[in-house]
């Protein structure tokens, strides 16, 4: 929660702003917070430093300088064009966070096979159902895909990319707005790329490129091409 409050605020957005080093009070500033809560401020950025999201620097014995907040390799993954802060906001919502409590309850509980996830336990429907008629769950969902999928990627083509080599066609699996077979698409314009997913996600696909993109369920049907992309969470 405390990561989740940093990310509300922009804390390390903030950080950047003054060169990536910052006082309390030129944080308290640029939040524009009350008075009366910087004593809050200062012990959630102590639980941040303890959590290596931010460093904090103490000045010596004696001196009237005050404590300077840093930023981490941790929190500069929250700054920049292509930052983390989608994904990991989608992490700490609420609709992803609740049925964590309820992990006592389905052990406990002998539920229905199509409730075995612990999600569905709590919200009645599966996480792709619920985003299929939760317009602002939806946009979470598909920019945090966007983020991570140009995070992740990046690092793929640069350090792995032979593995693309003499591949003729693929399809990424539940491949959202299509970010990651953009990405090999531009790296390796000689594979034809593809998207599977939802109706609902194919609909709100971008136009003017070079990927298909397919509506459709892959426990269903799935296209003929000549290799799978599959991004999994574990």
């Amino acid at each position: 929660m405390a990561l989740k409050s940093a990310l509300d605020l922009r804390i390390a957005d903030a950080i950047d702003h003054h060169g990536g080093a910052v006082t309390l009070a030129q944080l308290a500033d640029d939040l524009t917070l009350h008075p009366s809560k910087i004593p809050c401020l200062r012990r959630l950025m102590r639980t941040l430093a303890v959590s290596s999201i931010f460093t904090v620097q103490h000045p010596a014995v004696g001196s009237a300088d005050e404590p300077v907040y840093t930023l981490t390799p941790l929190s500069r993954l929250l700054v920049g064009s292509s930052n983390l802060v989608p994904i990991t906001s989608l992490l700490l919502h609420p609709t992803i966070v609740t049925p964590f409590f309820g992990i006592g309850k389905w052990f406990q509980n002998k539920l229905p096979s199509d409730q075995y996830s612990i999600f569905k336990q709590t919200h009645g429907d599966s996480l792709w159902e619920l985003a299929g008629h939760d317009t602002s769950l939806d946009v979470l969902f598909n920019d945090a895909m966007v983020s991570d999928s140009n995070f992740i990627m990046d690092i793929v083509i640069k350090e792995h990319g032979e593995v693309f080599q003499g591949i003729s066609s693929l399809v990424d699996f539940s491949g959202g707005l299509g970010t990651v077979v953009q990405a090999i698409s531009k790296a390796f314009p000689e594979v034809k790329c593809s998207v599977l997913d939802l109706g609902h996600v194919v609909a709100k696909a971008p136009s003017g490129t070079l990927v298909e993109y397919i509506a459709g369920d892959m426990f269903e049907s799935v296209p003929p091409e000549n290799a799978i992309f599959l991004k999994v969470y574990i």
